[in-house]
């Protein structure tokens, strides 16, 4: 008996420490859980704050030319400053606001709103749903330096309506609707605008309405339909223009090719280029454009200009690209041919 007691104390003061220690542990395991809680939480927190703060991004283009011909020039010109802010409002509401600083202007200033992939909307100053360039290959990611000259002409880039001239990068105030079906196949934009370009108000009661339709078969293929129809200023003056394109974009190889054309007042205007490139050793691509446009289909040979350009591409970082164009000009309108000769440097952040 006294032999059992013995050996019950002996266990008793063995066990007396380890459970002092499972104690301990468990204190540790208890207080560690609280901090990891607390981390996560914290964490949680900062995530739902950075994710309100916009998005910055933005690039700097830096361009020299040189023309030919009997009024050559020579010049070097900072192009374009752009800074943009981009953010969510909620998981269906984000913003943007792009800013152009080299002559400072608003050039993005929308809100959008997204409840299904079939109809979302958006209002404010935008790009016009209109072409294949105008709102596919913005001026970081187009191939060539310049723009062709349809899309210049006709679609809000240096476009001249009667003694007005509308300069706002392919950009107008308004809303659309717009959307996708058939797991993104099929895309949709429908919308109302001033008609007047960047941060200016309608001067009549008409709206102009701008609709396009997009169809992507396969990877990397896009067809495309575009049609606005419009009356300008206080005269209420025709500006109608419709266009038709087709692009590949998938791998080395790139092609696209658009017809735009248009009536202002009694004045009908069309062009058409074709641009193609390959991308090669990686970071280069080598592309060439035929561009041509008549001003007046009425007097066709006298108001019509071709450019026929060969370009490279240099991107040896994401964030950067050099791009370097000689073009041909062939001005029918008895003002003789030139050369042209860019080069420009994009830095992108």
């Amino acid at each position: 008996m006294k032999k059992l007691i013995l050996l019950a104390t002996l266990i008793a003061l063995c066990a007396a420490p380890l459970k002092a220690q499972n104690v301990d542990q468990s204190a540790q395991i208890a207080q560690l859980t609280e901090e990891v809680n607390t981390l996560k939480t914290k964490s949680t927190t900062w995530d739902k704050i950075t994710k309100a703060l916009p998005k910055i991004s933005g690039y700097a283009q830096v361009r020299y030319e040189f023309k030919g011909g009997d009024a050559s020039t020579s010049t070097f010109q900072l192009r374009r400053v752009r800074v943009s802010f981009d953010g969510n409002i909620s998981p269906k509401i984000d913003y943007k606001l792009q800013a152009e600083l080299t002559s400072f202007k608003l050039v993005d200033a929308y809100f959008s709103y997204k409840p299904l992939d079939a109809l979302n909307v958006r209002a404010g100053q935008f790009k016009l749903p209109f072409s294949i360039e105008n709102t596919d290959y913005g001026p970081t990611k187009i191939e060539l330096i310049d723009y062709p000259m349809a899309l210049t002409y006709l679609v809000a880039y240096d476009e001249a309506i009667g003694e007005d001239v509308i300069k706002a990068n392919g950009r107008d105030l308004g809303a659309k609707i717009y959307g996708k079906f058939a797991n993104g196949i099929v895309a949709y934009d429908l919308g109302v605008f001033n008609g007047r370009g960047l941060n200016t108000k309608d001067n009549n009661k008409s709206k102009d309405v701008v609709g396009r339709l997009n169809i992507r078969p396969i990877k990397g293929l896009l067809l495309s339909g575009s049609y606005m129809w419009g009356e300008y200023g206080s005269s209420y003056l025709k500006r109608e223009r419709w266009g038709a394109g087709v692009c590949y974009d998938y791998g080395n190889w790139m092609a696209r090719s658009e017809y735009i054309g248009g009536n202002t007042g009694e004045q009908t205007s069309e062009g058409v280029y074709v641009t193609a490139g390959y991308r090669f050793c990686k970071n280069w691509m080598a592309v060439a454009r035929y561009d041509t446009f008549c001003e007046n289909t009425e007097f066709r040979p006298e108001t019509s200009t071709t450019t026929y350009t060969v370009g490279i591409n240099w991107r040896p970082v994401k964030h950067f690209l050099m791009q370097a164009n000689y073009a041909y000009e062939d001005m029918v309108s008895g003002q003789g041919s030139r050369n042209i000769f860019q080069l420009q440097v994009s830095a992108i952040f």
